[in-house]
């Protein structure tokens, strides 16, 4: 069946933000004497929110600590997210090429929802989507099916055949499997060999993810 609306993850899947999480993470830590960790070490503590990432990457539990680190990382970071993140390599043709091709398309991540705009905005002006989400108050995180229904809705309920998901993550790939749908896993993200295991298809290339998408 025709692919009619696929639904991205952002981190990892569309963009590598790495490098900006991790600095802000690590800016956040440095302020209070914490131990810092490298950008390899983050690739594994994403996915699951900003809140998420700043409670793995402190060295003990601390509820109070925990939003002192959050609200100084998201300052720090909203003012840097896009300082090395890029698009992967032929992620914004493929894109492009969707676009034209009718195939409508949003955007769904864990990240909160000001820094998930605005990364999108500055790497994807030219990108229609129908749908740009990331965490947002007393709505579910994925793996939660929730977006998936509400993304599907507002793009006219397609139908879960014709709606597939796009991630680099475990989270991701539950996230369809909860929800109905087609989870294709890419290779270059941060825990591409975890969301393969859980994955409908599997993609190396853009150009890959083009011909399965576009077929």
């Amino acid at each position: 069946m025709k692919t009619e609306l696929v639904i991205f993850d952002l981190d990892g899947t569309l963009v590598n933000t790495i490098e900006d999480l991790g600095i802000a993470a690590n800016y956040a830590l440095r302020g209070r004497g914490l131990p810092e960790h490298t950008m390899e070490e983050y690739r594994y503590m994403v996915g699951n929110g900003v809140r998420k990432l700043m409670e793995r990457a402190m060295p003990t539990s601390d509820p109070a600590l925990l939003d002192e680190l959050l609200a100084v990382f998201i300052e720090y970071y909203s003012d840097h997210l896009d300082v090395h993140s890029r698009p992967y390599p032929g992620v914004h043709e493929l894109l492009r090429e969707l676009q034209a091709a009718g195939v409508k398309m949003a955007v769904a991540s864990n990240k909160f929802q000001a820094g998930t705009e605005r990364v999108v905005a500055s790497l994807f002006p030219d990108i229609q989507f129908c749908a740009v989400f990331g965490n947002r108050p007393d709505f579910p995180l994925k793996p939660d099916p929730a977006l998936v229904r509400e993304v599907m809705t507002l793009a006219g309920n397609p139908g879960t055949s014709a709606t597939l998901l796009v991630g680099d993550s475990p989270t991701d790939m539950q996230t369809a499997i909860n929800g109905g749908i087609t989870g294709i896993a890419v290779s270059w993200g941060f825990r591409p060999e975890e969301a393969k295991a859980m994955a409908s298809g599997y993609v190396e290339t853009a150009e890959e993810l083009r011909a399965l998408l576009l077929q």
